[in-house]
This record gives structure tokens, C-alpha cells and sequence, in this order.
């Protein structure tokens, strides 16, 4: 302990925390401590040190920073322009005739909006797999969110597209002091060769860096693979050397009963993120295994996939939506119980994207990625049981502070770090040649 002031004091709140099970609690009348982006100290003593700034969120609830796990931020400059499709319609004759329009200056712009919608909803990190990510990777930089970046790619591209995506990762690893991680991005096995897949599992083991990809996103990719190649995605990616890397694997819908000792095999880490919400737009009939994946201790983290087919990137939604399709699913109201749907949103979704040591709980050590929450409304009184009002009656609008490695992104709902107004009237500038589909082109074909 210094005699410096230290960098933030938050006092009065209740503390989520997690005890040596791991099991979710809380603490209440609790002050935190941060100093140089770390969190130093969460305790219950009624004296507040010394602080260049000082936050009384008395009567709110402090949170690690929400996760989205798996996302394509740039594509909420789509949201709502591909509704009630099937999935093969949804990408062939809407979404991938439009990304053939893609500039960097559309996926600059839809990354500033993606940013500042989730820091609104609570998210201060995110799992983005999308192009011309040199342009995230300045927008999170500049915004102050924490993100883990791949370049995605298809074999469609060449050669130079796995070479790109690796090119990236290795340049922008550690970038924006160390907020900003990277991953190889193949877009799934049936958009990429096995070929390919092979070289990227070398290139993740040669250089030390994960992979994230989408795979079994549902059961109609897993059933046309094996009438297809006799194999599962997931058994793609086992034979190919992909588990053999640390991965996160998108949705996961379609894993199979087949899949689960491949998984249970891996001698990487594997991790899944799931997006309930779009599962359900898309009238999937699976959902993430959730329950068989922790049997086998594979981290499921919350994720929204991207707003053009979710709507939006609020993991608050999908908090909620994954305790409730896990119920419906299972047919059993025990799982997940609200605090198992916490400790995805918190602790599970840290480790899927990588950085469970250093996120995920609020404890001395941990970086001070931290949101307060306000619990006033009517929507949330009276409370009986805090972690159920948490995840089934709070919305993410009642996110009140949003905290990146100690600095203040967003204070009682007023952003601090994104123009929102002057994104929107340029996005909408560039919206008629994004959304151009005369040409007749697209950049990938959606057949499995």
C-alpha cells in the first residue's frame, strides 16, 4: 500500500464477488480500490482512502465488466436489413452481397457505434471477428474498450487471406497498452479448406496466439458435414489440429453427442460462445450445450453474434435469454439458476476469450474493468433475491458507470469517450452504396 493517492475510490456499492468455489455472492457497503488500472483492494472497511477521483454509487451494484464473447461489431451499420430469413437467404441474398461493399471507413464508423452501444450496456470487452479490423483495433484504442481482434478470412481469398489474418494478430497483439489481444480468424470449416485450417493450427503453435472461428453453429451444418465428409465440424477441427490451439469456437449449436469426448480430447483450450438470441430469430431447434459443455469444463462465455442478425450487442439480453432457453431446453427449471447465468457473464466469458487470469472477478490483482449498476427503478424493487434481480429484471439501460482498466468510459449514462451523433449522420451518409445489391456480387457462398 502506497500513501499516494490512489487513481479511483468507489465506495457505498455492493460488490459482486466470487468465493474459492467460485461460487457468485455479494458484499455489501463495499469500497474498491484502483490504482494504475488494477483493482487494489475491494473491502468492507468504512474508510475511504485518499483518491484523485471519487465515486459514491451507494445503492448500486459494482460488476466485472461484461464480455461479449463473440461478435462482428462493425455490422450495426446491417442491423435490421435482413429480417425473418432462413440462414442460407440470410447470408446469400442479403448480407454477403452487402459486405462485398465493405470500405474501411463503413467498418470504422460501425465500430465507433457497435463501441458505444456496449459500453452503454455494461460490455467492456468484446470478441471481434470481422475485416479491415485495423480500423477496430484504432477505435478501441481511442475508446478505451478492451478487445480480443481477429482478421477473419475464407480460403475463397487465397492464400493471402490466412496470411493476412496472421499479419494482423501479430501486429496488434498487446496494442492500446495491452487492452487489445488478437486471434487467427478462420471463418469456419465450411468456408475454409482443411488445408487451411492445418496451416492455421501450425501458424496459432509456431507463434503462440488462439484461434476463433465459428463452428456447429447449428445442427444443419453438423448433419451436412457428416453426409458430406463423414466428419462433424468439430471433428474437422480435431483432425486439422484447430483443439490442439486454444480456440473459441462461435455458437455450437449443432455440437453433437459424437462431438463431446473430441471436445473432452482437445489438447488446447477450447471455450464456446453462445448468442441465444439469434438462435431463436433464426428458429434454430438447438441451442448451446451449455450443461454437457460443463461437464467436460469447457467455459461457455455470453456472447450476441453480430447486430445484423441479433439486433443488437447487449449481453445483458443474453444473460438472461441463456438461463432462460437453457430451462426451456433441458425442461428443467434448476438450470441455469441465476447465479450459474452470473458467473458466464462474468468469470466463464473472461476465460473464453483468454483473459481469465486477469478479468472477470472483482479482486485485488484484477485489472479494473468495473460497471455500477443502479437497481431504483420500479422494474427491480423490491429486491429478494439480488442475482435474480440481476439477470431477470435489470435491462442494461439500469448500467449506470462503465470502467475500463480504471478509467471512466461512461458516467451516469453520459458517454465520455464516442460522438454517437456524428457517427449516425455519416453512417447514413454511406448507407445507399453500402446497401447496393446490383452488382450481383457477394463475397462468399452459404452452402452447407
Amino acid at each position: 500500500m502506497t500513501d499516494s493517492p490512489a487513481d479511483l475510490v468507489i465506495t457505498g456499492c455492493t460488490v459482486l464477488v466470487h468465493d474459492d468455489q467460485e461460487r457468485v455472492g455479494f458484499e455489501e457497503n463495499a469500497t474498491i480500490v484502483v490504482r494504475d488500472g488494477v483493482i487494489e483492494s475491494v473491502t468492507t472497511s468504512p474508510e475511504s482512502p485518499p483518491a484523485v477521483e471519487h465515486l459514491d454509487a451507494r445503492g448500486q451494484v459494482a460488476l466485472p465488466g461484461l464480455v461479449n464473447c463473440h461478435t462482428h461489431a462493425p455490422m450495426v451499420a446491417l442491423r435490421g436489413v435482413a429480417e425473418d430469413l432462413p440462414t442460407e437467404e440470410w447470408f446469400n441474398d442479403v448480407v454477403w452481397p452487402i459486405e462485398s461493399n465493405l470500405t474501411a471507413r463503413d467498418v470504422e464508423l460501425g465500430a465507433r457505434l457497435a463501441c458505444a452501444e456496449m459500453i452503454r450496456a455494461g460490455v467492456t470487452c468484446f470478441a471481434d471477428h470481422y475485416f479491415s479490423m485495423d480500423t477496430v483495433a484504432s477505435v478501441v484504442e481511442e475508446c478505451g474498450m478492451r478487445a480480443h481482434l481477429g482478421e477473419a478470412y475464407f480460403s475463397s481469398q487465397g492464400p493471402q487471406g490466412r496470411e493476412k489474418s496472421l499479419e494482423f494478430a501479430l501486429r496488434h497483439r498487446g496494442a492500446a497498452g495491452g487492452r487489445v489481444t488478437t486471434a487467427l480468424a478462420p471463418h469456419a470449416p465450411y468456408t475454409v479448406t482443411d488445408d487451411d485450417l492445418a496451416a492455421t493450427a501450425a501458424l496459432a503453435r509456431e507463434h503462440g496466439l488462439p484461434v476463433h472461428l465459428h463452428a456447429s453453429e447449428n445442427r444443419d451444418q453438423a448433419e451436412t458435414s457428416l453426409e458430406r465428409h463423414g466428419v462433424t465440424p468439430i471433428e474437422v477441427l480435431a483432425r486439422t489440429g484447430i483443439l490442439d490451439a486454444d480456440v473459441l469456437i462461435a455458437h455450437g449449436t449443432g455440437i453433437l453427442d459424437r462431438d463431446l469426448p473430441v471436445l473432452a480430447g482437445a489438447s488446447g483450450r477450447v471455450a464456446v460462445a453462445t448468442a441465444p438470441r439469434g438462435y431463436l430469430k433464426f428458429a434454430w431447434p438447438t441451442t448451446t450445450p451449455v450443461g454437457a459443455l460443463r461437464d467436460l469444463g469447457i467455459p461457455v462465455g455470453l456472447a450476441t453474434d453480430g447486430a445484423a442478425s441479433n439486433n443488437s450487442l447487449d449481453v445483458w439480453e443474453s444473460m438472461a435469454l441463456t438461463a432462460l432457453v437453457q430451462k426451456s431446453t433441458t425442461g428443467d427449471p434448476r438450470w441455469l439458476t441465476s447465479r450459474q447465468a452470473l458467473h458466464h457473464a462474468t468469470l466463464q466469458s473472461a476465460r473464453a476469450v483468454g483473459l481469465g487470469d486477469t478479468l472477470g472477478t472483482l479482486a485485488p490483482g484484477r485489472r479494473a474493468d468495473i460497471v455500477l449498476v443502479g437497481l431504483t427503478g420500479p422494474h427491480t424493487q423490491p429486491v429478494h433475491d439480488l442475482a435474480a434481480t440481476l439477470v431477470h429484471s435489470a435491462r442494461s439501460s439500469d448500467v449506470r458507470t462503465t470502467i475500463v482498466d480504471g478509467r471512466i468510459l461512461m458516467r451516469d449514462r453520459e458517454l465520455l469517450t464516442l460522438d454517437v451523433a456524428e457517427v449516425v449522420r455519416e453512417l447514413g451518409r454511406r448507407m445507399p452504396a453500402l446497401l447496393d445489391r446490383g452488382h450481383g456480387k457477394r463475397i462468399q457462398d452459404y452452402d452447407t
